[in-house]
């Protein structure tokens, strides 16, 4: 069986130690970066084409490196994107105070054994949703053209040198340096208190409240730069419905006070959240209703291709056709079963709920079986139509943890606070097993896109894959306890050194669900509300669809009610500067490498203002200081004693260099050829 995978041809560079090792090394700094975001702001960023730009930049220089190999590496790197998904889930563990900080062993398991699993879901669902829809893929395709750009420039075996291929090659290695540069040098002055983090403001009417909050954040405008205008204009319209309705209307019923900016954030956070909330599940519920046809088929299609392959027929498969295996498919999921039955076992011992600890543990492998090729389905339709970006990994946290809350619920009743408190913390556990699931799955499923592009063989891009899932589960522990203790998290009875907990938002509100759900105190009417938000947003969305072939995504517009507007406006911002852009190159020379190259400024602001948090986390906890960057201090001024000069210059600055960029960007591709 082996041999008939591995007999296709021996002598295709792509598999290749080299093209792992350089994709570990990428994994484990973008892993890094993306912990960092995904705690701040509430998203990640997909790593496949800054690190398909840096593998070919590094693979240059060795003669035999072609197309194939240097989508290894991009492969092995997005998992850094992905299985870093799972700081939606774990903070929770420390909010709910069950945990101080992150043990190395459990953390590094439920990264693992959820990872390796999702590789697997994405098997049958590639032949559904790869080969066998007309989903865009945008990030899929858009990494598939940057690597035939760098072959073009390579003149290896596999491409003839192309002159322009190498000056383009050259630019996107320069605009993913300096945009990141850029990015990490804007987040500095932000530490030093000489730009704002954000300008804000609150106000009433009447005996109302609302007000805005817009982030001053290169890496959002990178975001929504890759996600595109029309998830820009449906998370807009989610923010206008957060703030311009929802917030001003349950504000209202509130006793007044003097207090407007407590007020509207308290009413955002505990109430308008849970609509969101309720409008995200209706929203992915829609999503996998209309993957189930397409879901059984690649199915089928994949079993199809395993009797081929055990009838001795397997070269007769195209090399773009050829998988893992059903049959390994299945003989490794079931072995992934075992080290998870220990991992929840182990997780349950010595608690309140010990002496049910196999039922537990029962239910909940068949939960995490289930609920992760469903939700594994929900995702890879999600990042095949608006990119891995912007895939709903929360919103579909959001509904796992209140599916795992109450399957347990059915098993266990507990009846003092101890036991209740074990059972939330092994909700958000089990969640976060199955969200490792979903996410690496959907992030394979565009791997995968961009190898059907270039011609790779599937099941060296899924093995490579499980390599990147190693590499990121080793770091994702220490980058969590490291800002653990220089930040915290809002909400967690741990306080960091510095007095500016990371929000966590998802980890947050996924925290209050589970323990709301077993202590009885979740408000059921919010969510309530949130789903008839939900169904409308899904009718307007199908009605677009079948009158003028329009989108507007249901996704989008939840999570602009749901997540903070210090998150979401820049994204809508980015979506519409990143329109701006295309619309400029298209009239220019060379208007697709214009395109290609804003791609990777997205992606460098995205990696440079994260991986500063990362070092400034690292610094804080070495100095013991709140705000080891504040100049004022050593100034002998007071704190606050800048604050409209630091908003004024934030801002214009701001503005600034997000226009040179730009700028720059566009005049550089214009030169290429």
């Amino acid at each position: 069986m082996a041999s008939s995978i591995i007999a296709d041809d021996r002598r295709r560079k792509e598999l290749t130690y080299r093209g792992l090792a350089l994709g570990g090394l990428i994994t484990l700094v973008f892993t890094a970066a993306n912990v960092y975001l995904g705690l701040k702001v509430g998203l990640t960023f997909a790593s496949s084409i800054p690190a398909a730009v840096i593998s070919m930049a590094v693979l240059r220089g060795f003669k035999t490196s072609t197309i194939w190999e240097n989508n290894i590496v991009q492969t092995v790197a997005s998992a850094a994107g992905t299985l870093s998904s799972i700081i939606f889930v774990l903070p929770g563990l420390v909010m709910v105070g069950w945990w101080t900080g992150f043990p190395f062993w459990e953390s590094f398991g439920i990264c693992v054994v959820g990872g390796v699993l999702g590789v697997m879901y994405s098997v049958p669902l590639r032949r559904a949703m790869v080969t066998g829809s007309d989903l865009p893929y945008p990030e899929g395709v858009a990494a598939a053209e940057v690597l035939r750009v760098g072959a073009s420039a390579s003149g290896h075996a596999d491409a003839d040198v192309d002159p322009a291929a190498v000056a383009e090659n050259k630019a996107g290695f320069a605009t993913v340096l300096w945009s990141s540069v850029a990015s990490a040098l804007f987040v500095a002055i932000i530490g030093a208190k000489l730009f704002a983090e954000s300008v804000a403001a609150y106000v009433r009417v009447g005996a109302s409240v609302t007000g805005y909050n817009i982030g001053l954040s290169l890496a959002l405008i990178g975001v929504g730069h890759l996600v595109g205008l029309s998830v820009g204009i449906a998370m807009l319209a989610g923010i206008v419905l957060a703030w311009g309705v929802l917030v001003p209307v349950l504000s209202s019923y509130h006793a007044a006070t003097a207090d407007v900016t407590t007020l509207a954030k308290v009413v955002f956070r505990d109430e308008v959240r849970l609509i969101g909330a309720g409008a995200i599940g209706v929203a992915a519920l829609w999503s996998v209703g209309r993957l189930a046809g397409p879901v059984v088929g690649g199915v089928i299609s994949s079993l199809a291709a395993s009797r081929t392959r055990a009838a001795g027929r397997g070269e007769s498969l195209p090399i773009t056709e050829r998988d893992i295996p059903f049959n390994v498919v299945l003989l490794v999921s079931a072995l992934c079963l075992v080290p998870l039955a220990v991992l929840l076992y182990v997780f349950l011992s010595g608690t309140a709920l010990a002496s049910i600890a196999i039922p537990l543990v029962l239910g909940a492998l068949v939960y995490v079986v289930l609920a992760g090729l469903i939700v594994a389905a929900v995702c890879g339709y999600m990042a095949g139509l608006i990119g891995s970006s912007n895939s709903p990994v929360s919103g579909l946290a959001i509904l796992t943890v209140l599916g795992a809350a109450l399957l347990l619920l059915a098993v266990a009743r507990p009846n003092d606070p101890l036991a209740a408190k074990a059972l939330v913390a092994f909700a958000l556990f089990v969640t976060a097993v199955v969200i490792n699931v979903a996410t690496i799955s959907n992030d394979n499923l565009q791997d995968l896109k961009t190898g059907q592009l270039v011609g790779a063989t599937p099941w060296r891009q899924q093995l490579a894959l499980i390599v990147g899932v190693l590499f990121g589960a080793v770091v994702i522990p220490p980058v969590l306890d490291l800002l653990n203790h220089s930040n915290g998290f809002a909400g967690s009875p741990i306080h960091g050194i510095t007095a500016q907990p990371l929000a966590a938002p998802q980890a947050t509100l996924i925290s209050t669900l589970a323990n709301g759900v077993i202590t009885g105190q979740i408000n059921w009417v919010l969510i309530g509300y949130g789903a008839l938000i939900g169904l409308a947003i899904v009718a307007i969305d199908e009605i677009l669809r079948r009158t003028v072939r329009r989108q507007f995504p249901p996704l989008a517009v939840a999570l602009g009610i749901y997540l903070p507007m210090a998150v979401t406006f820049m994204v809508v911002v980015g979506a519409f500067a990143g329109k701006a852009y295309n619309n400029w190159v298209s009239t220019r020379p060379n208007p697709d490498a214009g395109k290609r190259l804003g791609v990777l400024l997205a992606s460098g602001l995205i990696v440079g203002e994260s991986l500063f948090g990362v070092l400034l986390s690292g610094i804080i906890v070495a100095t013991n200081k709140d705000a080891p960057l504040d100049v004022f201090p050593y100034l002998g001024l007071k704190a606050g004693s800048f604050e409209l000069g630091a908003n004024i210059l934030g801002v214009l600055a701001f503005i600034a260099v997000v226009f040179f960029l730009y700028r720059w960007v566009g005049r550089q591709a214009q030169r290429i050829g």
